[in-house]
């Protein structure tokens, strides 16, 4: 008599995908979006899996705005400040001032790194300054982007110098950086602001 039993299917142990495995870093599950939304979904979920990427690779200095928590508003007082400081009575102040509002245009490809050494000075960009990189944007030439070289962070100036690419200081005591063939280059973002304590 045959067994008819078949060897195939239900669940076997040790099979499938890990729990939190998926390039999000946690378990998914498939839904039905509207089309309207596809473009802002996408750009969230490429957020959340750059935030998870970027985690792995463990940079210390790289840090994300939060997305979820509450941030306060300061009194934006609307009175140039030439050799003084405007005084506090509310006639002056034009509006309350959120600072997320200010330095970040698309918080969900938005995130923070802080800056280390003097190679871009001449920017603006001391060391331990806090930059505001946006993924969204295009790296052109001219821009001050931030990327991963041969798995080194770094920020500089995307030039282009006889018809080659170049990552350029903003001081002259440091070389140029060609963007050779063989080097593991990626852009990370642009820079769109720098915190700069004084």
């Amino acid at each position: 008599m045959a067994d008819n039993t078949s060897k195939r299917g239900g669940v076997r142990a040790g099979a499938g995908r890990k729990k939190g495995s998926s390039v999000y870093g946690e378990p998914t599950k498939a839904v039905r979006i509207p089309e309207s939304l596809l473009a802002t979904v996408t750009e969230l979920l490429d957020y959340k899996k750059k935030q998870s990427e970027i985690t792995d690779i463990d940079y210390p200095n790289v840090f994300f705005p939060d997305l979820d928590g509450s941030s306060p508003s300061i009194p934006f007082y609307g009175a140039s400040v030439a050799a003084g400081f405007p005084s506090p009575a509310d006639d002056y102040v034009e509006k309350r001032l959120d600072l997320n509002e200010l330095l970040i245009n698309k918080p969900a490809s938005t995130f923070f790194v802080r800056a280390q050494g003097e190679s871009m000075l001449g920017a603006g960009i001391h060391s331990g300054d806090v930059l505001v990189v946006d993924r969204s944007l295009n790296p052109s030439v001219g821009k001050v982007v931030v990327c991963a070289l041969d798995g080194e962070l770094t920020v500089k100036r995307l030039r282009s110098k006889e018809g080659k690419l170049v990552l350029a200081p903003e001081n002259p005591e440091f070389p140029d950086i060609p963007l050779n063939e063989g080097a593991e280059m990626v852009i990370w973002g642009v820079v769109t602001s720098v915190i700069h304590n004084v």
